[in-house]
């Protein structure tokens, strides 16, 4: 398993400085938010995208977007996708929602967790889900009452995004974002993550906002600036245990003006792993959901990891 892994020689979580955590779990927002800016992709390679991520090992898979084809042509035919890929044993197939409409499509296709984002940011909110954030984060009771009365009970995780500065408003006061948080755990939501959605985030800033927020809060990171590896880090360093990446680091929002990919999971896992802290991710499987995403997008991926291999060849 090319020295990352169960069994694998590494200093070991707490070694050093740091006091990490032993283990967390990684969200792969591949096949949806890796996806959402690319050219559509036929609904079976998408399909086998996902089925590779959870070969690799990942337990948490945003799987698509129950969003209008027209605003994200390359989240088209949602529930077909759902169908197509079926149960996946000990996966959480995660969708995105923007409304309470696409959370009953979703629930009816049969998910298993839903992603719903809001935004610190009022000018952002605006521009990407043309509703402020009063009125979004009022939106969320209903789409939390509607996954609460499915029968088997399903999570919806709030996604704070903007919450470490806006493009178009600049710095956002942790109390702004304190307040989503605040209203999202009202409306019924299981988790909260903060997205860094264009890259604005930093190390102390990171560690400034998750010691204020605290709990299990999850974070959801971007490499417009090349820190998005550095703040997944600094936020594990805190005690994250939470985080969401994108296979070959790709990704963006196609609302937010700057917006770049997200942290390459093979990057997070290569770094967590050699530290000690235990993903339960296969590099080397991912390596090759990596080369199959290489290959339907027709060009080389973000990922450094995915480019030049892992530290060590594999073992024969």
């Amino acid at each position: 398993m090319s020295g990352v892994g169960p069994g694998a020689a590494s200093p070991g979580a707490g070694s050093g400085p740091w006091r990490l955590p032993p283990a967390v779990t990684i969200r792969d927002v591949g096949p949806r938010d890796g996806l959402q800016v690319e050219q559509p992709l036929p609904p079976e390679t998408r399909v086998a995208l996902t089925r590779a991520l959870a070969a690799a090992g990942l337990r948490e898979i945003e799987v698509a977007a129950f969003v209008s084809p027209r605003a994200v042509p390359a989240m088209a035919g949602a529930a077909e996708l759902i169908a197509e890929l079926g149960s996946l044993p000990g996966v959480v197939r995660t969708a995105l929602v923007p409304n309470e409409r696409g959370a009953r499509d979703a629930l009816a296709a049969g998910v298993d967790a839903l992603t719903v984002t809001v935004s610190a940011s009022e000018r952002y909110s605006l521009r990407n889900t043309r509703m402020g954030r009063a009125q979004a984060l009022a939106g969320l009771a209903p789409i939390c009452a509607a996954a609460a009365a499915r029968g088997d009970g399903v999570p919806v995780d709030v996604v704070i995004s903007c919450a470490f500065g806006s493009p178009y408003e600049g710095e956002i006061a942790h109390a702004e974002v304190e307040l989503c948080r605040d209203a999202a755990v009202a409306a019924g939501a299981a988790r909260v993550t903060l997205a860094d959605t264009t890259g604005m985030a930093t190390p102390p800033r990171v560690a400034a906002l998750v010691q204020r927020l605290g709990g299990e809060i999850g974070v959801h990171f971007h490499e417009t600036r090349g820190t998005g590896l550095l703040n997944a880090w600094a936020a594990v360093a805190c005690g994250v245990t939470r985080l969401d990446s994108s296979l070959g680091g790709l990704g963006g929002s196609p609302f937010a003006s700057g917006a770049a990919g997200n942290v390459a999971t093979e990057e997070l896992v290569l770094v967590l792993e050699d530290a000690g802290v235990a993903t339960g991710i296969d590099l080397d499987r991912l390596l090759r959901a990596s080369a199959l995403l290489a290959q339907a997008v027709g060009r080389e991926l973000p990922s450094a990891v995915a480019r030049s291999g892992p530290r060590l060849p594999p073992a024969r």
